[in-house]
């Protein structure tokens, strides 16, 4: 069976080189040109770029006329894939830690899931508590309510609360991100 989409499996190429160029003049810019930029006929561009072993390149096509650059594509887009992956590393993930409790947790039950919560703002994540009512424990909601800023003040110290104790449906949470650390 043949595949109905040629495209597919093939990215799509950011930026237009050499001959898929299509405007009749360009802005050439950067170190080949006299004074570092000048609008040239497309072919003279061209044969600038060729004579130099490069590429013409259209860095801004939304312009008139188009900016275009000579330089080498397989090195320039190798470093932009570079650029993008130091980008995407650098971005701040935050992660989301869940701790349930039931509307009659006893002490020790309470003392337990708090160290683990301090642990985890203490590693840069996000706490999410909640209570959550099974039955006829919703009658007990204030219970719930009450354990929720119990366990946000014992967190003082180690997160703020971002959200207070708030109903939905069965469940009441709160959510208490970490604090930064100070430099």
């Amino acid at each position: 069976m043949r595949d109905r989409n040629p495209k597919r499996g093939r990215q799509e190429e950011p930026y237009k080189v050499n001959q898929r160029i299509r405007a009749r003049e360009v802005r050439l810019v950067g170190e080949y040109v006299d004074g570092g930029n000048a609008v040239l006929p497309l072919d003279k561009a061209l044969k600038l770029a060729q004579d130099n072993d490069l590429d013409l390149v259209e860095i801004s096509p939304n312009v008139n006329p188009p900016v275009c650059k000579i330089l080498d594509y397989a090195k320039f887009k190798y470093e932009q894939k570079k650029k993008q992956k130091e980008i995407k590393a650098n971005a701040a993930k935050v992660v989301l830690k869940e701790i349930r409790f039931g509307p009659n947790t006893d002490e020790h039950d309470y003392n337990f899931k708090l160290k683990h919560a301090i642990n985890f703002l203490k590693e840069g994540a996000k706490v999410k508590a909640y209570v959550h009512f099974v039955g006829r424990s919703i009658v007990f909601k204030e219970r719930g309510e009450m354990l929720l800023l119990k366990f946000a003040q014992a967190l003082e110290d180690y997160g703020a609360v971002e959200q207070l104790p708030k109903l939905e449906g069965k469940r009441m949470s709160i959510f208490i991100a970490p604090k930064q650390a100070k430099k």
